[in-house]
């Protein structure tokens, strides 16, 4: 869709995907959930790695980074199917990242039930997903179209506040106000609802 794609790739627009995927304000706040988290021979789990750029990050932090992707578009990926059960050993993570993957999964409960299996006792799971209901949706429907016709069309998932609070009733939720060069990051429901274009979840195993 030419406006979507016409406001992925503004500078002053940050909704996470065109030229921000390795920038987005998003993966920004929860890279510094990562950073406090390095300590040498932990372990990190890449959970739809892409291109390898986070895998590359959190391995410059110190993790023992392993990546994982539906398809090899990195060297060190393993290739796996990311809707079915996961072949790693319960607890054998200390972080799990996955950013802009639980939207292209048929079964997001089961990857979080997953995640959760894999983590260490006190492993953190750092997750971003598309807010489908923030301000541009609902006035992108005046035109007739909806979250469905404006996203990647592989996405299966269009999540609200409401929905991740269902899949997370227990995780920390963050956004950010997305607009211009200083965008900051809130927490408050009703902008993250409104505002944010992306949520981020931080949550500790016991959290999950």
């Amino acid at each position: 869709m030419g406006v979507i794609n016409f406001l992925k790739n503004l500078p002053l627009i940050d909704i996470g995907t065109g030229h921000m995927r390795h920038s987005a304000k998003s993966k920004q706040i929860a890279y510094c959930f990562a950073v406090p988290e390095a300590t040498p021979g932990k372990t990190a789990l890449d959970m739809g790695c892409g291109d390898g750029f986070w895998s590359g990050k959190l391995a410059s932090l110190g993790f023992t980074v392993t990546s994982v992707d539906h398809d090899k578009y990195y060297e060190k990926t393993q290739v796996l199917n990311l809707d079915s059960k996961l072949p790693f050993g319960d607890s054998s993570f200390d972080l799990v990242w996955s950013t802009d993957v639980l939207e292209h999964l048929q079964n997001p409960a089961l990857a979080i039930q997953e995640i959760k299996r894999i983590l260490k006792p006190k492993g953190i799971l750092l997750l971003t997903t598309p807010n489908s209901y923030f301000w541009l949706y609902p006035l992108m429907r005046i035109f007739g179209h909806t979250p469905k016709s404006l996203q990647n069309p592989d996405h299966k998932q269009f999540f609200s506040l409401t929905d991740i609070r269902k899949l997370f009733p227990r995780a920390q939720v963050l956004g950010f106000f997305p607009y211009v060069i200083l965008k900051f990051t809130i927490s408050h429901p009703t902008l993250l609802h409104h505002l944010s274009p992306t949520f981020v979840m931080v949550a500790r195993k016991k959290e999950l």
